[in-house]
């Protein structure tokens, strides 16, 4: 399917949620977007992506305020919040916005949540392109159990595809070119919602303009994989991530199961990277303002299991205060350059906490990864036997950028949660 090409490696960016919750300001977005274009796009990293409730004016953080009003237009459609976004007056919406992130050599994005404003269906208000009203589409019942600003919208109904229609031809309009929708790949209450996903993916081809679909929360449904495959980018495989060692352990398993459904243009997604300074308005996972609790192992388990298995990469955290450090971790081009074309990546033995993933390229360079995801220093060892190679590679360290020389084993002793990343030829 062509939407594969949209998304053809898999999407590196900024997301606002794990800095800002729902509360991110015009401000905050332009300047996390000139930090990206002078530091990060050389290096592959383009979307720049607003998340959650841009439309409510007194969003102050990850809590939501429940039932308040929304900003709306006639055809109940959820705009910028003028006071927030201020370039988005005079029913400008995003467009502004946009264009300067394209401006810059970037890309746009933004967050809704599936369905329909219940503002709009308890007023009764118009659909775009259909005499069906707001109520008659609304699905009651289908609610979001942790936010209360939409129902659920029923496919079943005469204008619900033109609803989605609607939206998708606003955004097409805005200049939008990534739309992460939530509540909608694993619902709390009621699973997967592949109905809406079919009217989002109609939605977008009919728009006209290529928009990246990433589907939010997790767990994804593992059995759905082919549907998944099939209407959509990126797919969350797990609920909200933070910077929590456990939620970085447990992820070991979750890329396992998912990675023989890594294809090109659909990308299972590991959630958003919670580096450098996190926690400025959003009070979740247990953190408020904070520079990340990952410690400088963890950080780089993290990023090299996500390098590997090619998760989606979507920076958490205010960029414009990264350190060397910080930065050091996206901008390695040897790690991003597996990243990018590593391919057939698996899991190749789990022995207890010791772990090792490999991929190989399309050049014919293999990739190792070793972690030691236990509490203890332990040595994790591969053979060339394991890795099916007859003669003693090229060992390269890719982010201590060190040659290693011909190995004929690959053993090393590693701290507790800590990881190496080697490519051989």
């Amino acid at each position: 399917m062509k939407h594969h090409s949209y998304a053809a490696l898999p999407p590196m960016g900024w997301n606002s949620w794990d800095c800002y919750g729902a509360s991110v300001t015009e401000e905050e977005v332009r300047g996390n977007a000139e930090y990206m274009a002078e530091h990060l796009k050389d290096f592959g990293w383009d979307y720049v992506v607003v998340d959650i409730q841009w439309y409510e004016p007194g969003a102050n953080s990850s809590h939501y305020r429940q039932f308040v009003p929304l900003e709306m237009d006639e055809y109940s459609r959820l705009l910028p919040a003028v006071n927030r976004f201020p370039s988005a007056a005079n029913g400008q919406g995003f467009k502004p916005l946009a264009d300067y992130v394209h401006s810059l050599g970037l890309k746009f994005g933004i967050h809704i949540m599936r369905g329909i404003p219940r503002q709009a269906a308890h007023a009764d208000t118009q659909l775009l392109g259909t005499p069906a009203t707001a109520r008659s589409i609304a699905h009651p019942n289908s609610i979001c159990p942790w936010n209360t600003d939409m129902y659920g919208v029923d496919a079943s109904k005469d204008g619900a595809q033109q609803y989605y229609n609607s939206l998708f031809d606003l955004y097409a309009s805005w200049g939008v070119d990534f739309v992460k929708v939530d509540d909608i790949a694993a619902s709390r209450l009621y699973g997967i919602h592949l109905d809406e996903i079919k009217l989002i993916r109609h939605a977008i081809e009919q728009s006209g303009r290529p928009m990246v679909l990433s589907l939010s929360p997790g767990p994804a449904p593992l059995e759905h994989a082919e549907e998944l495959n099939e209407l959509a980018n990126m797919w969350r495989m797990t609920d909200d991530y933070w910077d929590l060692w456990h939620l970085l352990h447990e992820m070991f398993e979750r890329c396992e199961k998912w990675a023989p459904h890594v294809a090109e243009g659909a990308w299972p997604d590991c959630d958003m990277l919670p580096l450098g300074h996190l926690g400025i308005r959003s009070v979740d996972g247990g953190g408020s303002d904070r520079w990340t609790r990952f410690t400088r192992d963890e950080q780089v388990t993290m990023m090299s299991l996500w390098a590997i298995f090619r998760s989606p990469l979507m920076f958490g955290g205010e960029l414009r205060d990264n350190d060397e450090w910080t930065l050091s971790l996206l901008t390695n081009e040897e790690v991003l350059a597996l990243h990018r074309s590593g391919r057939g990546a698996r899991q190749l033995y789990r022995d207890e906490e010791r772990i090792a993933w490999t991929s190989e390229d399309e050049a014919g360079a293999r990739y190792v990864a070793l972690f030691n995801a236990g509490e203890h220093s332990d040595t994790v060892t591969v053979t060339l036997a394991q890795l099916g190679l007859n003669e003693a590679p090229q060992v390269r360290n890719l982010w201590a950028r060190e040659d290693l020389g011909k190995q004929s084993e690959l053993s090393f002793i590693l701290a507790p949660h800590s990881s190496i990343l080697l490519k051989l030829t």
